[in-house]
């Protein structure tokens, strides 16, 4: 069983906030505003907090239970930890509860009301908030912490012919995944992605960055853990960001996949950024 939680922002630092939050706001769809000395964007269903910072990094990421049950149950399931003092972090709700995974990552749950964002920034654009990936230089301690502390569950891995750990897949609650792993030589953010409803919206999303000369860098394609179709642009501090649609559902007693370390393994459909 999962833990039944969703992912519901993300707080990069960069040491040009105001440029990053009009990338996001502009590209996908999202109203921006300063508050709390931080840029917030906000759309239905996503929204994105930027600070002043090194770039490439995750402030926190806020994740949030829609039951008092499942919050209850994560709470009793995290009292032996160690939580992390949140009063100078900004833009989190009363009550929440952070942690640090062994890179030094904040992550951050709350029991929150249903989403309520701020109108989309141009009409007829959906997606939601629905993963983001970490790249680490020890992936099995990563997913022990996420696994067996927090209660994530693994979806997918991806090894090599040794046996070695390369990525491996989490989910919260039945989407394949919310949070992915991959070694690398440097610990840092890689990428979030905004989940949209079909086909015809990803083209939706991949013409409206054509208009504003965004580039696609990687795809269109197809990811083998998750078999969700995508494509991938940079925002100015070079992180990417992800449009995808048809992520896999996943029962509760699916078996967690093991996957070969190969292009086709992130792009079912051709060349693959590799993080390793």
């Amino acid at each position: 069983m999962t833990i039944e939680a969703s992912l519901r922002r993300l707080h990069l630092s960069s040491p040009t906030p105001e440029k990053l939050a009009v990338f996001y706001s502009a590209n996908y769809a999202m109203t921006a505003r300063e508050t709390e000395g931080a840029w917030l964007c906000t759309a239905p269903g996503r929204a994105l907090a930027v600070s002043h910072g090194p770039a490439n990094q995750l402030r926190h990421a806020l994740f949030a239970f829609s039951s008092d049950a499942s919050w209850q149950r994560f709470r009793d399931r995290t009292a032996s930890l160690q939580a992390v003092p949140l009063d100078d972090e900004p833009l989190l709700p009363p009550g929440a509860l952070g942690f640090r995974d062994p890179d030094g990552n904040l992550i951050v749950f709350a029991r929150m009301p249903h989403e309520d964002h701020a109108p989309a920034a141009a009409e007829g654009l959906s997606a939601e908030l629905q993963h983001f990936a970490l790249r680490t230089r020890d992936a099995p301690a990563m997913l022990a912490f996420y696994q067996d502390l927090l209660g994530f569950t693994l979806s997918d891995q991806v090894r090599d012919a040794e046996g070695t750990l390369k990525a491996c897949f989490l989910r919260v609650n039945h989407l394949h995944h919310a949070l992915a792993l991959f070694g690398a030589p440097v610990c840092c953010f890689d990428h979030q992605s905004f989940e949209t409803p079909d086909w015809h919206q990803l083209k939706t999303w991949a013409d409206d960055m054509a208009s504003r000369r965004t580039s696609i860098v990687w795809g269109i394609g197809r990811h083998g853990p998750g078999n969700d179709v995508f494509f991938m642009v940079r925002d100015p501090d070079g992180n990417l960001a992800e449009i995808s649609s048809e992520i896999e559902t996943c029962a509760d007693d699916r078996p967690a996949g093991l996957w070969t370390h190969e292009e086709r393994t992130l792009n079912l459909w051709g060349q693959a950024i590799m993080r390793s």
